[in-house]
């Protein structure tokens, strides 16, 4: 790394530098200042501003159209770059505010449907912004100092601003900027420290010192990654914000939202404020995960991450650029380099964390509905799906479980034999999951509600701004909030959670209305006057308030103001939970929340929210799960069948085909609606539901070890097809199919009435799932036949997927025969895995306690090597062999050098049954 120079105001200043790596190539010489938006862009501004000045004379002359007379400036910006100046919402923004502000004003034509489109007010560009006064070299990077001499329009601008700058790995930069004289809020988000500086990074990184800018590029191919000179920079204390352009206009990620999985950059705001509300197009929904994956030109990847918990809204725009806007807090980015996609998403989770293994029983088939009534008819569909033998690892009760919708009680006459049915369940290896709310009911006589009372007595719960416990309204009526923040409240979760556990033996939890959702807006009082509830700038939120059917911002909490801690309120109950399931069980602990904040993996899953029964919905759940598989939380999945409304056969038959391969499948829907669990059907499609589950039951093996990929190093379960073949643009919209890892392409029917289905299966051999024929395609768009009983599965060229015989749980499912599916690739060779334990202890890779296998498969040789081996793999065999794409038809196989029968079918399927080996030996078998 070459020496800094320090610079100070006093000394000549060059108008941008280069941060220069060993190796690097010098900047140009003579490059002058940095106009905004100039880099990459020279043809374009060139030729935008010769037509401004075309226009700004024929003005002068005929006196024409646009009055008044606009500056040449403002005509320069083409409308796709126009950054917003005025982005106030329920604001006829005039040119008199917006020209109060600086900025130019050009009216457009408003959108149809209401959406927002070309702002009239932007920024200029010599808009005032902040300079770069000094940059320092440190062990890890560079320190700067950044001075603004113009304020801006929001009140207590910030007038110098620290710059951290750290190289902490070669595909990880880091980026802080912060008030440089008083400390200011952060996320309490645990990250990894960099111990030394990067020494062979794939990005380099220049700044504009006037106005002060960052310009990321990726070595290998020069492209502009980030520059942020294209809009000022604004810290005020309630006001921070900071735009980019972008390299194209493939983004992801950015939840939690309702809307295709790639982003429409067309004007396009999505909002980050956890909020309870049926999921909705353009709404800001339950999670908040300041997070984006960008596809770059040729098939690179990068992703950024704003570490932030406030509320932030991200404005997106086609020419393509980006406004991060948030109203707390400090600008604190990471920047993962990849280069694809799947090592994007690694990167990000080596920050956040990695996700928790989950037990085997998770990855089951879980049942649940509000409105069974009592336990007596919980008892009865459980009952019939045993009848019917339909897989079945969990059951789940909602509120209605509960006397009075209170937190740790049941019903004592509805539910009286809830404690025998979760017997019951035991017995027959299954599970019991309930629903916990974190509104704690607040009206029961004194004494008699100990959770209450003893979360009042150690002042557990969430204050008002006075310092009295803030009372809202939830299920039970009129509540308090617990406050997770306070690790006092973790104890006392546990105290509660271990006195139920006493007398109902639950196996998992599910965390519900944790955004907070509050019945009323802020509190039984509203909220106090001031600029929390109320602040200088509000985002563009559901109801326009941040109160909006939650607590107040003013909220006190343990370690900071409710303001700052919304979004973190899911996070931190789930990792209460986590917490206290561990204690009790001592087994690997399942929570389901509905709100969730980055690295909540490593505590719990999620489900996609109170769903409705339609096609739509179907359809919308895809990119739902493959945007929490982005944000590193791949226990997801929605609401199968849908929650909300009636469902049809029909859907729900999809819907099941479907849901069995989300992650986490759950079948649940509300109270006074028609039952949709698989037993109230026609035989014909409960028989499809039961198939489907079976084939579920049958990959699980394959499952498992994707979980323990993705636990072990930020490997996505569900993933998009462009993470595998990220320079096929024709992937890079898909959203109607997926994969499970790398290997396994998922293409569900998602409309009403049809027998066929329309997918992108991309360029190479697939073989169908079920019978091994081939399909060599050359990356198009495919007709397959799909009758309601059928589900497309196809196998990618050169994968082994270890399956097994399905039961009907996945404790009598893990002692069946290994069925292992080889599917040869174009050259004859093939890959895969094994990571087997006992499905339920804890930390069983980090001690030791599990197996460990790779198959191989080149000239003809199967090979089951066994890298690590614990005492679970002894009680396995591996039953059978499947191999699809053998062209000829072999005359022998031999097992470890000894002959072995074998059936060969004319779609060049070679199968070899009655193995009876054990897994926990390594063999080898041949075909001639």
């Amino acid at each position: 790394m070459k020496s800094y120079q320090k610079l100070t105001t006093a000394a000549p200043q060059p108008a941008a530098c280069q941060v220069e790596e060993e190796g690097s190539a010098p900047m140009p010489a003579g490059r002058g200042k940095l106009a905004p938006w100039w880099v990459g862009s020279g043809l374009l501004v060139a030729a935008v501003l010769l037509s401004a000045i075309t226009v700004w004379v024929l003005q002068q002359v005929s006196g024409g159209w646009p009055r008044p007379t606009l500056p040449p400036k403002c005509l320069l910006v083409p409308e796709s770059h126009r950054f917003d100046c005025y982005p106030e919402r329920r604001v006829v923004v005039t040119q008199e505010l917006c020209e109060s502000r600086g900025c130019c004003f050009i009216e457009s034509p408003p959108p149809a449907g209401g959406k927002r489109g070309v702002p009239w007010c932007f920024y200029p560009p010599d808009f005032p912004s902040y300079t770069l006064e000094s940059l320092n070299q440190t062990a890890l990077g560079m320190v700067g100092l950044l001075v603004r001499r113009a304020k801006a329009y929001y009140p207590r601008d910030i007038e110098m601003l620290r710059l951290d700058v750290e190289f902490e790995t070669d595909t990880r930069l880091h980026i802080k900027i912060t008030d440089a004289a008083n400390p200011r809020y952060e996320v309490p988000l645990e990250v990894p420290r960099a111990m030394k500086r990067a020494e062979n990074p794939i990005y380099s990184l220049d700044f504009s010192w006037d106005p002060f800018g960052v310009l990321l590029r990726r070595r290998a191919t020069g492209t502009v990654l980030l520059n942020t000179t294209v809009a000022p920079l604004i810290f005020a204390d309630q006001f921070l914000q900071i735009a980019t352009s972008l390299p194209s206009r493939f983004l992801y990620g950015l939840g939690e939202h309702r809307g295709t999985f790639l982003h429409s950059l067309d004007w396009n705001t999505l909002t980050l404020w956890a909020r309870d509300v049926s999921p909705t197009e353009s709404f800001n929904l339950y999670g908040a995960h300041p997070f984006y994956l960008l596809m770059e030109e040729g098939g690179d990847a990068h992703g950024v991450f704003l570490l932030n918990s406030n509320a932030i809204e991200v404005a997106l725009q086609p020419a393509p650029g980006l406004t991060w806007r948030t109203i707390g807090g400090v600008l604190d980015f990471y920047i993962f380099l990849g280069p694809d996609p799947n090592m994007v998403i690694q990167q990000y989770q080596q920050v956040v964390g990695f996700p928790a293994m989950p037990p085997l029983w998770a990855l089951g088939f879980h049942l649940c509905r509000w409105g069974y009534g009592s336990s007596n008819e919980t008892w009865q569909t459980m009952k019939a799906m045993r009848n019917y033998q339909i897989p079945q690892d969990a059951q789940w009760n909602d509120i209605d479980y509960m006397d009075g919708y209170r937190d740790f009680t049941f019903d004592p006459w509805k539910f009286a034999s809830l404690p025998s049915l979760v017997e019951d369940l035991h017995k027959h290896g299954q599970r019991y999951v309930m629903i916990l709310d974190p509104g704690i009911s607040s009206t029961n006589p004194h004494g008699s509600y100990w959770p209450f009372d003893e979360g009042l007595r150690r002042g557990l719960f969430l204050n008002t701004s006075q310092g009295q416990p803030l009372i809202g309204q939830v299920w039970p009526g009129f509540t308090a909030f617990a406050d997770f923040s306070n690790p006092d409240t973790h104890r006392w979760w546990l105290e509660n959670l271990q006195r139920f556990h006493a007398h109902v033996p639950f196996d998992g939890l599910w965390i519900d209305m944790n955004e907070p959702s509050n019945f009323m807006d802020g509190s039984e009082d509203g909220c106090p006057p001031g600029e929390l509830d109320s602040p200088p700038y509000t985002p563009a939120v559901l109801g326009d308030s941040l109160s909006a059917k939650t607590v107040c911002a003013s909220a006190k909490q343990s370690t900071s103001v409710h303001y700052n801690l919304h979004n973190l309120y899911g996070l931190m109950e789930a990792k209460a939970t986590a917490s206290a399931l561990i204690q009790i069980r001592g087994k690997r602990p399942f929570v389901i929340s509905r709100s969730t904040f980055p690295s909540q993996g490593r505590y719990s899953g999620h489900w996609l929210g109170d769903n409705r029964s339609q096609w739509k919905d179907m359809y919308y759940s895809i990119p739902g799960l493959l945007s929490f598989s982005l944000f590193g939380i791949p226990l997801v999945g929605a609401d199968i069948c849908g929650f909300s409304g009636s469902t049809s056969e029909e859907l729900c038959t999809r819907w099941m085909q479907l849901g069995a391969f989300y992650p986490f499948a759950r079948n649940h829907n509300t109270q006074n609606e028609k039952a949709q669990d698989p037993t109230v059907f026609s035989p014909a499609a409960r028989t499809a539901m039961k198939d489907v589950l079976l084939t579920r039951y049958s990959l699980l093996p394959f499952l498992y070890t994707l979980f323990h990929r993705a636990h072990l190093q930020g490997d996505t379960v569900a993933r998009p097809l462009f993470f595998e073949f990220p320079q096929d643009v024709a992937t890079l919209g898909l959203d109607r199919q997926f994969l499970w890892g790398r290997s396994l392409l998922v293409t569900p029917v998602l409309e009403p009435g049809v027998d066929s289905v329309t997918g992108y299966v991309p360029r190479g051999v697939w073989y169908d799932f079920y019978t091994g024929s081939s399909v060599n395609s050359s990356g198009e768009m495919l007709k397959m036949s799909a009758p309601l009983e059928h589900l497309n599965l196809h196998v990618r060229e050169g994968a082994i997927l270890p399956t097994q015989k399905p039961g009907t749980t996945t404790e009598t499912t893990r002692r069946n025969p290994l069925r292992l599916i080889v599917a040869l690739s174009s050259s004859a060779t093939a890959w895969g895995d094994l990571f087997w334990d006992d499905g339920e202890s804890l930390d069983t890779f980090e001690r030791g306690s599990y197996s460990y296998l790779v198959f191989n498969v080149t000239q003809n040789i199967f090979t089951s090597t066994v890298v690590h081996v614990s005492t679970e793999a002894t009680e396995v065999t591996i039953g059978t062999l499947s191999i699809f794409g053998v062209r000829e038809p072999p005359s022998k196989v031999l097992l470890n050098g000894q002959e072995k029968p074998f059936s060969y079918l004319d779609n060049q399927v070679l199968t070899v049954s009655n193995l009876g080996l054990s897994l926990s030996q390594g063999f080898s078998l041949r075909w001639l």
